[in-house]
């Protein structure tokens, strides 16, 4: 679905990804962990075209997409949940969730999708006329996840998706991230919150100063000595 390949990029003179091959396969769900200024917000620019890479593949689907734009990768199947959710605030809740579908033209498959995002997320039933900025932060994390569910896409990218939330409202996030996966919805997070983001993912990768250090199975990675140190607080 994804792979990243030797990717490296620059903010002008200044590296910011060293060389890092990440892959992505269908169905999976993929969590790149690091701390503050490891690159992980550049790693999620250079896959939706926000940045192009200095040198090296950003594949999507089997294509190379480097010169592709953003809106173009959107209308291909990506699709994104930013960090700190960046919704509309002066928009209703309905109309967040339509600026989703902006790329779309099928009014009948536009309105089957929305149906969908309502059945999981019930709650928003009752505030599709409330202004997007007055809701909860949880509210406000489940318009975010709609959202990007109305553009239909395979591949959802997500920033941080725990960032913000009550620990509660953080297991909730998760479920939902897991449920969304379910319905056939490859996911790829970047997180910082190493053990939520490990207990539901099938594989993990680890980024410092811009190159990947370690990566394999969720499983294995959860037990590794120095993801219990750096990531989980653990001796």
């Amino acid at each position: 679905m994804l792979k990243l390949e030797k990717v490296q990029t620059h903010y002008g003179r200044i590296e910011v990804l060293k060389f890092i091959d990440i892959e992505v396969k269908k169905g999976e769900i993929v969590c790149l962990l690091g701390g503050n200024a490891s690159g992980k917000s550049t790693t999620m620019k250079t896959i939706l075209g926000i940045v192009k890479p200095t040198r090296g593949k950003v594949v999507f689907k089997g294509r190379v997409v480097n010169d592709v734009s953003t809106p173009e990768r959107i209308k291909m199947g990506l699709a994104t949940v930013p960090e700190n959710r960046r919704l509309f605030p002066r928009l209703t809740v309905l109309e967040n969730l339509e600026m989703g579908a902006y790329t779309r033209e099928d009014g009948v498959g536009i309105k089957e999708d929305l149906e969908r995002v309502l059945e999981i997320f019930p709650k928003l039933k009752e505030r599709l006329s409330q202004l997007a900025g007055t809701l909860s932060g949880g509210e406000q994390q489940m318009v975010a996840f709609g959202r990007a569910l109305m553009s239909r896409p395979e591949l959802v990218i997500m920033d941080e998706p725990s960032m913000g939330l009550a620990p509660a409202l953080v297991d909730q996030s998760f479920e939902i991230i897991k449920e969304i996966n379910k319905q056939g919805v490859t996911i790829f997070m970047v997180e910082q919150n190493a053990h939520a983001a490990l207990s539901i993912a099938d594989r993990g990768y680890v980024l410092q100063n811009g190159r990947i250090v370690m990566s394999g199975p969720a499983e294995e990675l959860i037990k590794s000595d120095e993801i219990r140190k750096a990531y989980l607080g653990e001796v």
